[in-house]
């Protein structure tokens, strides 16, 4: 099967004289959509990170939702809610695990007691 393929031109001015138009995005715009869509994630992931740390393993995922609610926050999310839902959970996380250690000087709690 024979196939041409026309190469491509590196002069925009001629390809444009020459009837081919290229549609391609911004590449700066597309760049900051997606750090931006990754800074929605990380707070949301934060936020819930923090509140599952309330019941579990709150001493991985406290700091976990602290780093990320920060990430996200100074990448411009536009969920600032959630990040600081996020920081005000993760910090809450540690501070839980702190009166539970002081409390019953042990690492783990339990709803039963």
């Amino acid at each position: 099967m024979n196939t041409l393929v026309r190469p491509r031109n590196s002069n925009p001015q001629a390809s444009a004289a020459a009837g081919e138009t290229e549609q391609q995005p911004d590449a700066a715009r597309t760049g900051a959509t997606a750090r931006l869509r990754d800074a929605d994630g990380m707070a949301v992931a934060s936020f819930v990170m923090g509140l599952t740390g309330l019941l579990v393993f709150n001493l991985l995922l406290g700091p976990c939702a602290l780093v990320l609610a920060g990430l996200a926050l100074t990448r411009g999310t536009k969920r600032r809610g959630r990040a600081f839902l996020g920081l005000a959970l993760g910090a809450a996380d540690l501070i839980v695990l702190a009166s539970v250690a002081a409390a019953d000087q042990s690492f783990s709690w339990s709803l039963t007691g």
